[in-house]
């Protein structure tokens, strides 16, 4: 029997328009837009379905249109009797993978992560860092370029995309620090990202610390698949651990390349990325080239999945 998981994306998949042919197609996403605008005090359907985009990709704006969406594609899934037998997200997306588990309901997740998108955007706003993507150089001599690195500044891994793939975050010194040396080891490539702030670095501690405060106030659920985090690559079968690991994620590494690996260890043999765009179905295509994977967040992909 094939074991199907939902990998679920992160910040940088967002586009204007997305939702909108599954608000005009099915009136159980109108209303999650609706539930979610009144939620937040503002219009997210217009937001995701006009922009503009400048707007869309503020982090306080992304993070809850992302998430929204991704829970509606999700529950069309079920409505299809297409159903997970475990979860992953990237980033914010681990917020919704925790969601479809159980550990919250939609609301809940919502408020979870408007809190987290403001909290991310004051910490980026207050404390002025930077990401880069580094193409073609493997995570071990990453590692030691940002340990080298850090006597001009902070900088560390920040997403363990794929093999070739990393992307690196920290104070600008330390980051750009960590380019050059990247640049004369061998990397192809390595580009600053317009990102508002440097996520996954201990810029981000202060917002972890207020992010504790709000997920300290939730009783989290019995989860009913397993959720296999950011931080430790490894699988949750309870939601005893959810709070700790959605705070320690906002100053540690995405650890994809290992998420993806261990869920092929353990038997997935199905991807189904649930949500916004393709780049998480790219990275596990990069990962393995023979996994089977589709990326699923219109109307029409919704209809020709099976």
């Amino acid at each position: 029997m094939t074991k199907t998981a939902f990998i679920f994306p992160g910040q940088g998949s967002q586009a204007v328009g997305m939702g909108k042919d599954l608000a005009e197609a099915f009136p159980f996403a109108r209303d999650l837009f609706t539930k979610a605008s009144e939620t937040l005090t503002y219009d997210l359907a217009s937001i995701c379905f006009k922009g503009p985009e400048d707007k869309l990709k503020q982090t306080q704006y992304t993070q809850p249109a992302l998430y929204t969406h991704s829970v509606i594609v999700s529950e069309l899934l079920t409505r299809k009797e297409i159903h997970a037998q475990a979860v992953a997200g990237h980033s914010l997306g681990e917020c919704t993978a925790w969601k479809y588990a159980g550990a919250y309901d939609f609301i809940t997740g919502l408020k979870l992560v408007q809190k987290r998108g403001e909290l991310m955007q004051n910490a980026g706003d207050s404390h002025q860092g930077a990401m880069a993507a580094i193409i073609g150089m493997n995570t071990d001599v990453i590692d030691q370029i940002c340990e080298e690195a850090r006597s001009e500044g902070i900088v560390q891994p920040a997403n363990y995309n794929s093999p070739g793939q990393i992307v690196i975050t920290g104070s600008r010194e330390g980051v750009e620090k960590a380019m050059v040396l990247a640049k004369a080891a061998g990397a192809k490539r390595a580009v600053i990202l317009p990102v508002s702030g440097a996520f996954h670095s201990p810029l981000m501690a202060p917002a972890a610390r207020l992010f504790r405060n709000v997920v300290n106030g939730i009783r989290f659920q019995p989860v009913s698949v397993p959720v296999y985090a950011n931080v430790t690559a490894q699988a949750y079968t309870s939601s005893k651990e959810t709070g700790r690991l959605l705070c320690d994620q906002l100053t540690h590494p995405v650890r994809w390349i290992e998420i993806i690996e261990n869920m092929l260890r353990d038997g997935i043999s199905r991807f189904i990325e649930v949500g916004a765009g393709k780049v998480l179905t790219g990275l596990v295509k990069q990962i393995n080239r023979e996994v089977d994977v589709v990326s699923i967040s219109s109307v029409d992909d919704i209809e020709s999945i099976h």
